[in-house]
């Protein structure tokens, strides 16, 4: 019996790693399979034409600068001054947007010191800060910028204009 045993053993261990092997097998020509599918769909959905005009690198991304809006030393204004104030602060957001220089901005809820951010559609810092330094709110010391180089999808250049097909109140 103990004779017969070891052939056995031997012969079931030679069937199971050939089993593992042909898995592998399977499992790297499914990899492959959805390899060449994921590229086939890659290739069918991207926009050249689209990615050029958003600047889109190979990964569809691009560089921008973000500035953090914070409380700046000037927030004592009286009421009608700081709504003045405001309403210059809105026309100078949309004028940046209007020129493709501003990517996204927008407020951040409740009152820390942390007011809202800029995403700017700019190639350097210089570039951003001469554009916050255009905003009436930082030039009454309202408000302060902080500046950090920025790298996200370029699809985020088309925001704007998805904004104008769902507000209702322009500003």
């Amino acid at each position: 019996m103990k004779k017969l045993l070891i052939p056995c053993l031997a012969i079931g261990l030679l069937f199971s790693c050939q089993q593992i092997d042909d898995a592998d097998v399977v499992a790297e020509e499914t990899s492959a399979v959805q390899e060449e599918s994921r590229e086939a769909e890659v290739e069918n959905l991207f926009d050249s034409i689209r990615a050029a005009k958003l600047g889109a690198d190979q990964y569809g991304m691009r560089k921008y600068v973000m500035a953090f809006l914070k409380r700046g030393p000037n927030r004592e204004l009286d009421s009608v001054y700081a709504a003045q104030l405001q309403a210059a602060h809105m026309q100078n957001i949309g004028k940046m947007a209007e020129a493709g220089k501003l990517a996204l901005a927008g407020p951040f809820y409740g009152d820390g010191d942390l007011r809202g951010i800029y995403i700017f559609a700019v190639d350097n810092i210089e570039e951003a800060k001469a554009l916050t330094e255009s905003d009436p709110a930082i030039q009454a010391g309202s408000l302060e910028m902080e500046l950090i180089e920025w790298y996200g999808s370029a699809g985020l250049m088309e925001v704007n204009e998805i904004h104008k097909t769902i507000s209702k109140i322009f500003i």
